[in-house]
C-alpha cells in the first residue's frame, strides 16, 4: 500500500514537473485589485503548492477532531457505572 502512495506521488511530481516545463510563459494575473505579470510555471507551482497545504491541513484537522472524539468516548467508557447497591 505505501509503495503505491510513493509511486502516485512521484508519478505526480514528474507529470508536474513536465507540465511546468513546458509552461514558462509570461501571463497576466489579477487577485482582486492587484494584476500581476507571473511566469506560467511559477503560476502552476505556487497552484500546486496551495493544493498540497490545503489538503495536508484538511487531513490534519480531520484526523484531530477525529482522535479528540476517540478519546471522550475512551473517557466516557472507562468512567465507573453508578450502582445504587
Amino acid at each position: 500500500m505505501m509503495n503505491l502512495k510513493i509511486f502516485a506521488i512521484l508519478l505526480l511530481i514528474i507529470v508536474a514537473a513536465i507540465f511546468v516545463t513546458q509552461n514558462v510563459t509570461v501571463v497576466d494575473v489579477n487577485l482582486l485589485f492587484w494584476p500581476q505579470k507571473i511566469s506560467l510555471a511559477l503560476l502552476i507551482i505556487i497552484s500546486l503548492l496551495l493544493g498540497f497545504l490545503l489538503g495536508w491541513f484538511i487531513k490534519s484537522y480531520l484526523n484531530y477532531k477525529k482522535s479528540k472524539a476517540n478519546k471522550s468516548l475512551e473517557k466516557e467508557n472507562s468512567k465507573p457505572e453508578n450502582s445504587d447497591l
